[in-house]
């Protein structure tokens, strides 16, 4: 089988997701075509892989439409591991193959940063996006054509983001002014959005069953990808079933993740944390917590976005992967760096709201008081300076901070006090339970 995917990282993530997809494309006999998997850290796992010849157990387990979902595939889409650190000419001589199409990347958040330090004859360059440019001039020299390039890091905008940095070391290297117009012309660097739980090697009794597969995957059920520009002809995701969409402009269904998933973990987290639940799965089995979370997202979240049959269908899919039994997710975890996430997550859709209604919504507000409680009285995880504006703050003097949410919130200030006297005299359990009787 034909080698036509270069893939940066060899992590869980890219294993349960980009590679499963290839495997699946491959076996139904729609598509032909490997991975070869670019380690693109010093110290990764690419020869511990190859020891394996590159093929793993994966597992997706999770809620569908209410009902205990399991599946197993012996993933083999993976025809190589190269470690660039030791050897670099192999990893180069990939630019010399025609065949090769796709080059799809997971190198974390930070993976796409251009670093100065970098220069063109180090073996290889240290930054993810200095590697990239040292292969695509190579393949510029051969004269053979681009790339469609798919990065699936989670920052905004990631496919301009690596073009960017790839045209600053062509600029930085001073390479030939031709390979940045080839860069430009010849290559598509797709913004995308993935979205799956990948959560890895499992703690449970499937590692007895497959004693010797060090790279065991596990991952949820549901997955969305969604892509800049239309390559299913090359690439026919859709056709093998896959929750892909290709677009031609990425925001929209950005919006819709952070909005519902995102936002519903963050009005949560802390009224949760409050009320001595440790993690989601425990929330949605919580006939308290879950009643309140599915009014924040069905009487304000959703009419506020924009209530469709596409947001309804997400909406529900997260209630679904709220319940899945297979993973703990821990409200600690989520808790990290509250208030610049609720800024972002949470916060527009309370402002759009009243906008809309010319009134604050009613349970949304709720998450904001339990935060500021929370950050009072608790422990909670994030900068001294956030921690520090709240807990030696008063309330309107919280809301007045714009360097915490971005914005003037004094407008509130009436509401949240009720809120958070309602907390101190009830607390969190009755705070909740009356806001529901309201």
């Amino acid at each position: 089988m034909r080698e036509t995917v270069i893939q940066f990282g060899e992590g869980n993530f890219l294993r349960g997701f980009v590679d499963y997809f290839l495997h699946k494309m491959n076996e139904s006999g729609i598509y032909d075509g490997k991975a070869v998997v670019i380690q693109p850290r010093a110290g990764g796992k690419c020869a511990q892989l190859s020891e394996q010849d590159c093929r793993y157990n994966l597992y997706l387990r999770g809620i569908q439409d209410g009902e205990v979902v399991k599946e197993h595939t012996y993933v083999e889409s993976i025809s190589r591991g190269i470690d660039p650190y030791k050897s670099f000419e192999e990893y180069m001589s990939l630019a010399d193959n025609p065949d090769f199409r796709f080059i799809i990347s997971n190198t974390t958040e930070a993976g796409i940063d251009f670093d100065s330090a970098c220069r063109f004859d180090d073996k290889p360059a240290v930054s993810f996006p200095g590697k990239l440019t040292q292969l695509l001039y190579r393949r510029y020299k051969n004269g053979l054509g681009g790339f469609i390039i798919l990065p699936c890091e989670l920052i905004d905008n990631n496919g301009e983001a690596l073009r960017n940095c790839v045209l600053k070391y062509a600029e930085h290297w001073q390479l030939d002014s031709g390979f940045a117009r080839w860069i430009e012309s010849e290559n598509v660097f797709a913004n995308t959005l993935v979205d799956r739980i990948v959560t890895g090697y499992p703690s449970d009794e499937l590692k007895d069953a497959h004693p010797d597969d060090k790279f065991l995957d596990t991952a949820e059920i549901f997955h969305l990808w969604v892509i800049e520009g239309n390559f299913e002809a090359e690439l026919p995701l859709k056709k093998a079933g896959f929750n892909v969409i290709w677009t031609d402009d990425v925001s929209p269904y950005k919006k819709i993740k952070v909005r519902i998933l995102n936002g519903a973990h963050t009005s949560l987290v802390a009224g949760a944390l409050l009320c001595g639940i440790e993690t989601v799965g425990e929330a949605m089995n919580n006939e308290l917590t879950a009643e309140y979370l599915n009014r924040c997202m069905y009487e304000e979240i959703l009419p506020t976005i924009g209530k469709n049959e596409e947001s309804l269908e997400f909406a529900k899919s997260v209630f679904d992967r709220f319940s899945n039994p297979f993973i703990s997710h821990r409200w600690r975890a989520i808790a990290l760096n509250s208030v610049s996430k609720f800024s972002v997550r949470v916060l527009p859709t309370i402002l759009e709201y009243k906008e809309k209604n010319g009134t604050y919504p009613k349970y949304l507000p709720l998450a904001l008081a339990y935060l500021i409680h929370f950050y009072k009285n608790d422990t909670p995880e994030d900068s001294a300076q956030a921690i520090g504006a709240i807990r030696n703050a008063s309330i309107t003097q919280i809301l007045a901070d714009e360097s915490l949410w971005q914005a003037d919130l004094t407008e509130m200030t009436d509401l949240i006090t009720d809120y958070c006297e309602k907390i101190e005299t009830l607390g969190a359990k009755e705070c909740m339970r009356w806001i529901l009787s309201e």
